[in-house]
């Protein structure tokens, strides 16, 4: 069943997007929500005369997303998690960490849209997280993943020399 949606829908579409959904999905969640209007002529004449109103909507999250990945590019994180002697982690560093120190940072990104290499990280050492923004925008992040205790280990090393 073709709709044409009324409001941005998590991972369905935008604003003014026409998409082919289950009737059930359509009839029992979209349109009791105004998420959706039917694909009809006169939905259609609507928001072609929205058109402009919706561009300009887009046109400013992409501005956002660019102001975004410039703050984010810049960004160095840096983790201290236990790890053993040999430099593998006792835990792993997720999309959820990376999500949750960004948001401690001031960034509200969802975790979904963190792509950590091999999908977690379980050593210690540098590795660059990718973040999809807005559309085709992408911004990698510099994670440095160090041992919790690197500076009792150094001071103890020093103490027996």
């Amino acid at each position: 069943m073709k709709v044409i949606l009324n409001a941005d829908v998590k991972y369905l579409g935008e604003e003014g997007d026409v998409k082919d959904v289950a009737r059930g999905y359509a009839r029992n969640y979209l349109y009791p929500r105004n998420l959706a209007l039917p694909y009809n002529d006169r939905t259609v004449a609507y928001f072609e005369s929205r058109k402009e109103e919706i561009e300009a909507k887009k046109a400013l999250k992409r501005q956002e997303a660019a102001s975004l990945k410039e703050k984010l590019t810049n960004l160095k994180i840096k983790l201290n998690m236990p790890a053993g002697s040999n430099g593998k982690l006792f835990g792993a560093v997720t999309n959820q960490t990376i999500a949750d120190y960004l948001l401690s940072q001031g960034y509200e990104i969802e975790r979904k849209r963190i792509e950590v290499p091999g999908l977690t990280i379980k050593n210690t050492g540098k590795y660059t997280v990718t973040v999809r923004l807005y559309e085709a925008a992408f911004a990698e992040i510099e994670v440095e993943v160090a041992p919790q205790d690197a500076p009792e280990a150094e001071k103890a090393e020093k103490d027996a020399e």
